[in-house]
């Protein structure tokens, strides 16, 4: 039975002293108000408000030394020591044997690749792993034994580490000539756990794969397998006559043929080539051909996508609401702390809340952003010396969701009238207007002359009109750079991003073309500036001129459809760590499986190979198409052949390649790839869009709003526009999960 007495104790009982040991009673560390339990509970709280700002979960020791170690594991010179050592094991596939140190991936043309001498990668990779050691072992320590036998990913990360260093072990006393490292399969594992959105989206995926299989299982047996059969088993039927071999021997030689031939067409990209000899002989062919890609492309697999965004279509609020429990965990427990620490100051308190003051020093121990930390502060100042209470305590941190817009410089002042409305003037933003609108002209300008001039060979070309625009136009860059400057002043001008591109691009380009007057003069009738290595002077200057086009991104705000879509392209970009490590996971897997299967089975012709050589091969095929640089001989190759893959563009060539390089069975290699890549993850990039931009178009009227406010002085993050449509979570929850804190003893 428990202790009664316990209950009676504060959150984080000061029966703790600086080693989280018990103290004896009476000493001066344990006293109520004594100032090292003070500072005790300021260093919890500090801890517990940066655990709730990251999102992270609080069920870790809260002793001293151990929130010592904590926050160091938790610093950005930690983070980042553990980040580029997650980034140099997996950058290890690119520079061991099979080395990817080569200029081309083509076999034909392929030098012999660098190869690392034994022990030269080994050793960087047994550094990476005793780093990784060192983090399981802060985090099992961090966390406590019993926590850590039951989280599946600690167990996983140690067997994961265990298995790494056997295979090391075993791969040194084999003098690195082992067929298989093991160890290359479960890097990407390394980057997986280091990620809690990555963990997050895994499990999303991984609840919704069932139901995605079990909808889509009711369907697969009705349509495509009928279908299959039905072309399988009637195709070569039909396609038996005189003229139709071609057609059954390239399509349609045995069922399994048969099978590959329609999982293509499944993704359009052999149509209409299957059809076309059969169709060349009878029209009725056809009919077959069409049912089939309505059926399979234009039902199935939109169908399926459509099953896909169903199961995934709640995983941002899933992820929004966890986020947001474990916000308002964390800051309760600092509420608990800090309220304790209240109630000591006074003799017979008559409420439950936090000082002010308390909460001021305790933000000046968190590691977060001054920008942040002096909005939040001066928010608390506001409250006065009034108890928080726990609704306004949790109601502040709803301050560290927003991004703060730094107030732009103060615009010089100016005498004179004149150059007062001059000021105005060239502030506006028709200003901007003008700029963008001259930038429109220099861009056609150079598509019309680079169109004129395709045709003409170089040295008959006569660039001076094109050469008196471009000294007009740089003019009026380095005019309106002048005139912002003057109207924003210096400050002002480099507080935008958008003033810096271009005051940077303008200068270039005066440094191009001052360059290009000194080498080549005035342009004239029949100027003609001489190539000069790669490129000219004047080809660069034409070049750099091109970027302007990146102004006119900044008419997108004004137009608010296009603000939608440029908004949600902004978070997916900045939200997109997790899937697109999901990516870099499947991508990495299968690249080493494919080395490991397929190195070496792409030989070019007349050297010993069988391929047949480019004139003799069939039109289309793998030979013909010259896509000798598909191939599985390094790591860096295997990704592009991926890609390629992914894409579906002649995916058939692949597959009908590796068939007759390394066998039949290479097929279910590919098709499980496209699987993966095309249908799954594809399709759930496609429900994030969508979920991402739906919820954005349903709430442009806030965003409306929240633009029309005057006293907006901030941007509201993703977490913090979808809070009205997530739900809060109750004090019993906050005060049950509190609870049952490993490491805390909640008291009332």
């Amino acid at each position: 039975m428990e202790d009664p007495r316990e209950e009676s104790e504060p959150l984080l009982s000061r029966a703790r002293g600086d080693g989280g040991r018990d103290c004896p009673a009476g000493s001066a560390s344990c006293r109520p108000g004594a100032a090292s339990w003070r500072d005790l509970c300021f260093d919890q709280a500090a801890v517990f408000i940066e655990d709730a700002i990251q999102y992270r979960s609080i069920n870790h020791r809260m002793d001293v030394r151990s929130m010592w170690l904590y926050r160091l594991y938790y610093s950005n010179a930690c983070q980042w020591i553990l980040s580029f050592t997650i980034f140099l094991i997996l950058f290890l596939a690119f520079i061991e044997s099979p080395s990817s140190l080569t200029s081309t991936a083509d076999v034909r043309y392929r030098s012999a690749p660098w190869d690392p001498p034994c022990g030269l990668t080994e050793g960087v990779e047994v550094l990476c792993l005793l780093v990784f050691v060192a983090d399981v072992s802060v985090k099992s320590y961090l966390v406590g034994w019993a926590q850590f036998r039951t989280n599946p990913w600690l167990l996983a990360y140690l067997a994961v580490l265990v298995v790494s260093l056997t295979d090391w072990v075993v791969s040194l006393s084999l003098r690195c000539q082992e067929p298989l490292r093991i160890r290359r399969l479960l890097r990407p594992f390394f980057l997986m756990q280091n990620s809690s959105m990555m963990k997050k989206t895994l499990k999303c995926i991984r609840s919704s794969l069932p139901e995605m299989a079990r909808r889509e299982g009711t369907m697969f047996p009705l349509s495509v397998p009928g279908a299959w059969g039905f072309d399988g088993q009637v195709g070569p039927v039909l396609q038996q006559g005189d003229g139709q071999d071609r057609e059954r021997l390239t399509y349609f030689r045995n069922l399994p043929e048969a099978l590959t031939s329609l999982l293509v067409l499944l993704t359009t990209a052999n149509n209409p080539d299957v059809m076309i000899p059969a169709y060349s002989k009878n029209r009725a062919y056809a009919v077959f051909f069409i049912v089939f890609t309505l059926i399979g492309s234009l039902f199935l697999m939109n169908l399926l996508t459509a099953i896909i965004y169903n199961q995934f279509r709640g995983y941002l609020m899933k992820s929004f609401q966890t986020s947001l429990f474990r916000r308002r965990l964390g800051a309760r427990a600092a509420y608990e702390v800090l309220s304790s620490v209240s109630a000591e100051g006074e003799a017979h308190p008559r409420e439950v809340g936090v000082r002010p003051r308390d909460f001021l020093q305790v933000l000046r121990r968190v590691q977060l952003g001054s920008s942040h930390k002096q909005a939040v502060m001066e928010k608390v100042r506001s409250y006065g010396g009034d108890l928080l209470s726990a609704d306004e305590f949790q109601k502040l941190f709803n301050e560290f969701d927003k991004r703060v817009i730094k107030e732009p410089p103060p615009r010089p002042e100016y005498p004179s009238p004149f150059l007062r409305r001059a000021q105005t003037v060239f502030s506006h933003r028709y200003f901007d207007y003008l700029g963008n609108f001259i930038a429109l002209g220099n861009l056609v300008s150079i598509s019309v002359f680079l169109v004129m001039d395709a045709d003409v060979l170089p040295e008959d070309r006569d660039d001076f009109v094109l050469g008196i625009l471009n000294c007009v136009f740089i003019l009026y860059y380095l005019l309106e750079l002048l005139l912002k400057v003057f109207a924003l002043g210096l400050p002002g001008y480099l507080a935008r991003s958008s003033n810096v591109f271009d005051g940077l691009l303008t200068v270039v380009l005066l440094v191009l073309e001052i360059s290009t007057l000194a080498v080549y003069r005035f342009p004239h009738p029949g100027w003609k500036p001489e190539m000069l290595g790669l490129l000219s002077l004047w080809d660069m200057a034409r070049l750099v001129n091109t970027l302007i086009v990146v102004r006119f991104l900044r008419i997108i705000p004004s137009l608010k459809l296009m603000a939608v879509v440029a908004s949600t392209i902004l978070d997916l970009i900045r939200n997109m760590r997790a899937f697109g490590g999901i990516l870099v996971v499947v991508y990495y897997v299968f690249a080493i499986l494919g080395i490991s299967l397929f190195r070496g089975v792409i030989v070019a012709p007349g050297n010993g190979s069988l391929s047949p050589d480019n004139s003799s091969a069939p039109c289309g095929s793998f030979e013909q198409l010259e896509y000798w640089p598909n191939n599985f001989d390094d790591f860096a190759a295997a990704l592009i052949t991926l890609w390629n893959v992914m894409v579906v563009n002649n995916w058939q060539v692949f597959l009908d390649a590796y068939r007759r390089y390394s066998g039949p069975w290479s097929k279910v290699y590919f098709v499980l790839w496209w699987l993966v890549s095309s249908v799954i993850w594809v399709n759930l990039f496609l429900a994030l869009i969508l979920e991402n931009f739906l919820h954005k178009w349903d709430r442009r009227s806030h965003l409306q709003s929240l633009a029309g406010d005057p006293d907006s002085t901030c941007q509201m993050s993703a977490e913090l526009l979808f809070r009205e449509v997530l739900q809060e979570p109750s004090e019993d929850e906050l005060v049950e999960k509190l609870s049952h804190h490993p490491h805390l003893r909640l008291g009332r």
